[in-house]
């Protein structure tokens, strides 16, 4: 009886406690401080539930296995008095059984829930509303818009690498970042290349990254779903200036989609940047520049 009350007056402070702090919690520490707000593409919100699900499985693996821990060292301490040794569980045949099938229930728990929104991420959709091809360029992006324009032959966005600004802290001209645009809620297929070394197209807010590499076409396959900019990154070291390999992505309305693919017809930016501009000569598809004779 005085062990169980004992039991009760420890576990009121822990409760309190613990509704304390999730009651303090914002929407960020709820979202297990992953970057950008709920719905951001079709698959953010299922990639914030596997992560934070996750956590909450593993911190309270931890809480039981530190209070057993604690348990035992309490419970089982020597007193004054006593000689010898407790009771030995070493060949305690269910206690093994039990911490041998608990991880493995949860590595295989974790495995497929990460393999079902694995499948649900990469799975192709068909017949996308958009289709771009964007290639990585060291240090920049170049973005074509494959199935829109004139003739529906394309039209393309050449960028830069990032402009520091002149006598500044490192800060950029925002103004000069290539731009990627995507219409609110329609489908999005994005093939991506490489025009030189392997290069990662990464939108933090998107919460997912796909490599470009030479020789080989990657695609990703998404739904934007709130207006706004989002700001992407190479996250694959790339070179002296990587850190400046930036971009930015706009998800617009589909008036002012429809406009900006207008206004780079406008320009005479029709077609589309292809291989034939890699650097790399000696990639399959690409020919070496052949000497006048």
């Amino acid at each position: 009886m005085r062990s169980n009350r004992r039991l009760r007056w420890a576990a009121v402070p822990v409760a309190v406690t613990l509704i304390v702090i999730l009651a303090g919690c914002s929407q960020q520490q709820l979202r297990g401080f992953l970057p950008g707000p709920y719905g951001v593409t079709n698959h953010t919100d299922g990639i914030t539930g596997l992560w934070v699900t996750s956590w909450i499985v593993l911190l309270l693996v931890g809480i039981i296995t530190w209070g057993l821990i604690i348990w035992a060292a309490v419970v089982y301490r020597r007193r004054k008095g006593q000689t010898g040794l407790p009771v030995q569980l070493r060949y305690n045949l269910p206690i093994e059984i039990f911490y041998t099938i608990v991880p493995l229930i949860l590595v295989l728990g974790f495995f497929a829930f990460t393999a079902k929104e694995q499948n649900s991420i990469e799975h192709p959709v068909a017949n996308s509303d958009v289709k771009i091809e964007v290639y990585a360029k060291r240090w920049a992006w170049d973005f074509n818009y494959t199935d829109v324009g004139p003739g529906n032959k394309g039209v393309y966005s050449p960028g830069v690498q990032a402009q520091e600004n002149e006598n500044s802290d490192g800060t950029i001209d925002r103004a000069k970042l290539p731009v990627l645009y995507l219409p609110v809620n329609k489908s999005v297929q994005i093939k991506l290349a490489s025009r030189d070394v392997d290069h990662s197209f990464w939108v933090p807010e998107f919460l997912y990254k796909k490599d470009n590499i030479p020789g080989k076409d990657n695609y990703m396959f998404f739904t934007p779903q709130k207006l706004g900019t989002y700001e992407g990154k190479c996250a694959e070291l790339c070179g002296d200036y990587h850190s400046l390999m930036l971009f930015q992505v706009k998800v617009v309305t589909s008036d002012e989609y429809d406009a900006y693919i207008q206004s780079l017809a406008d320009k005479g930016q029709t077609g589309i940047l292809g291989p034939e501009y890699n650097t790399n000569t000696n990639q399959p598809g690409n020919k070496a520049p052949q000497a006048d004779k």
